[in-house]
């Protein structure tokens, strides 16, 4: 069950949308004096090299963040507007890095940590042995003291524990890997035990939109359980679209093409009530830059209660 590490992903299409829903969560909650605490169920190993081996072999950042970070400069130089988003969250990526290169690329832990203020608390789940060592030791470099603990213990089980947060102000970010399809189950599961102990929460959820029944299931019992739970969400979706030789989505349905991830979604519940409308802002954008020639896209839906 520890096959998956994250260095290999970092900096892809995926994370581009679920870290700019994190940024723009997290500075939205920071307009507020009062505390408040961040908890990821799944933290990985917090900051990422994008010019060494894991990232270099799949190479999956140079059609994710660096071709964003190009669009984003032939916008400048034709004096084209930037979404206001994707600034924020470019920003928030460039302040690890020193220079014009971009060698780290930060995770979610080190987005949310970057981000919090002194009165603001961080609890980070990591169970992969090698991954959460490296989450230790960088998390004790940046000598924050009480701030930010790391946990490892399995996120779906421990998060009950935190709940309510103290100050009842929160968000916490499901981001599994989704290797083990139990996954799928284990998110809603964990979302409904949440929700009845901390209704007012904010909950941000990555999922992937693959070829698998389970993948295609999770977008819309998020949605219904939002509506059930009377609850606002935000789901967001981005398709970056197949390479010609990739094939058509109808082949990759029919397992008769290459079936890499090349779309994932966030569903948010209890969102700001700007975040719909930032990422329709930014997601047109985004689109553009990381599009491949067949089949992209990006929607936003929303409700209110």
């Amino acid at each position: 069950m520890f096959s998956y590490r994250h260095a290999f992903h970092a900096g892809n299409h995926a994370d581009v949308l679920k870290h700019m829903t994190l940024v723009a969560i997290l500075q939205y909650m920071g307009q507020k004096d009062t505390g408040f605490t961040v908890v990821d169920t799944h933290a990985g190993a917090g900051v990422y090299r994008l010019d060494q081996d894991h990232a270099r072999k799949s190479a999956e950042s140079d059609a994710g963040i660096f071709r964003l970070l190009a669009a984003v400069e032939a916008a400048k130089a034709g004096s084209q507007p930037v979404p206001e988003l994707v600034k924020n969250y470019l920003q928030q990526v460039r302040s690890f890095n020193q220079g014009k290169d971009l060698r780290v690329y930060p995770g979610s832990p080190w987005i949310s940590q970057a981000l919090l203020r002194p009165q603001d608390k961080l609890k980070l789940f990591e169970v992969h042995p090698t991954d959460s060592r490296l989450l230790d030791r960088q998390v004790a470099e940046l000598e924050r003291g009480k701030q930010i603990e790391v946990l490892r213990r399995n996120g779906f089980e421990g998060l009950r524990s935190l709940l309510p947060t103290p100050t009842r102000r929160g968000l916490v970010l499901i981001d599994p890997s989704y290797e083990l399809k139990t996954d799928y189950a284990a998110v809603i599961d964990c979302l409904e035990e949440a929700l009845q102990r901390f209704p007012t929460g904010s909950y941000a959820v990555w999922y992937p939109v693959i070829g698998r029944p389970e993948a295609h299931s999770l977008a819309r019992k998020l949605k219904a359980m939002s509506q059930r739970l009377q609850r606002s969400w935000v789901q967001a979706e981005l398709n970056v679209g197949l390479t010609p030789t990739e094939g058509t989505s109808a082949q990759v349905a029919q397992g008769r093409a290459h079936t890499a991830m090349r779309a994932s979604g966030m569903h948010v519940i209890n969102p700001p009530f700007t975040l719909a409308a930032q990422l329709r802002e930014a997601l047109p954008f985004v689109t553009e830059a990381l599009q491949d020639p067949i089949g992209s896209g990006w929607t936003v839906e929303s409700g209110n209660y």
